[in-house]
């Protein structure tokens, strides 16, 4: 099953769910229903010497949605 993250409408806390099927989870923090699917910013597995050196990355080189440079050095994730 996929995890998404979730932003709450209600009141704005952002959080991650394991989901089943279609049905929006409530807020962990209000319990509210009005919740909406975030675009997740995910790490690929680098060249590293070991092969464990992971990098943001969002696909498209956009980067996640608190970048304001087009990549996740400028917002620190």
């Amino acid at each position: 099953m996929p995890i998404y993250e979730y932003c709450c409408e209600k009141c704005d806390q952002k959080f991650e769910e394991l989901v089943y099927g279609d049905a929006a989870p409530a807020c962990p923090h209000c319990g509210s229903h009005a919740t909406h699917k975030l675009m997740s910013c995910c790490a690929h597995r680098g060249g590293g010497a070991h092969g464990d050196d992971y990098a943001p990355s969002s696909g498209g080189g956009g980067g996640c949605a608190g970048c304001s440079g087009g990549n996740c050095a400028s917002c620190g994730h």
